[in-house]
């Protein structure tokens, strides 16, 4: 089987290189973007500015090579780790899932919080955070992952992850 997503809008960040960005939107908790949507989605942002948060789910554009085993920015031990346990933008189809804070819908522009995503990255959906259906309940476990949420929000990119061609 083979389809083809389209981009419905381009996320605007003040993020323009791969390095020393927020790797979680933890990370980046006061820094602002907004999502230029093409003009004949904007008829679908409506009732969006009722929520609190959203769903966004894009492409990693700069990603040249997909990887099954990576070192993840947040692993204490420098273990290398099977890609689909991780949150790296290393992924075989290229798609990141951040959850951000909604602010405003004016027009096709959204205007968000917390975002730890490239400039000019595209934009495949978008969806909105429903505590009810959303929040995991029962016993939580993260696998792999030990770093606190201090270290979640300090912790930022190197170019682990970036080809040459992307710098």
């Amino acid at each position: 089987m083979h389809f083809t997503l389209k981009p419905i809008a381009t996320i605007h960040s003040p993020f323009c290189e791969l390095v020393n960005m927020p790797v979680q939107p933890k990370g980046a908790g006061n820094v602002y973007a907004t999502i230029e949507f093409e003009k004949e989605y904007e008829e679908g942002l409506k009732d969006l500015d009722g929520f609190s948060h959203v769903y966004l789910i894009y492409h990693f554009h700069k990603v040249k090579e997909p990887k099954l085993s990576v070192v993840p920015f947040n692993d204490k031990t420098n273990t290398p780790r099977g890609v689909f346990s991780t949150r790296t933008p290393m992924h075989p189809n290229g798609l990141g899932l951040s959850v951000v804070e909604l602010v405003k819908v004016e027009g096709n522009i959204v205007t968000i919080k917390g975002v730890d995503i490239l400039d000019a990255t595209p934009l495949l959906d978008i969806k909105p955070y429903i505590e009810n259906f959303d929040k995991a309940e029962g016993e939580i476990r993260s696998g792999w992952m030990q770093s606190g949420i201090d270290e979640v929000r300090e912790k930022r990119s190197d170019d682990r992850f970036v080809h040459a061609d992307s710098r």
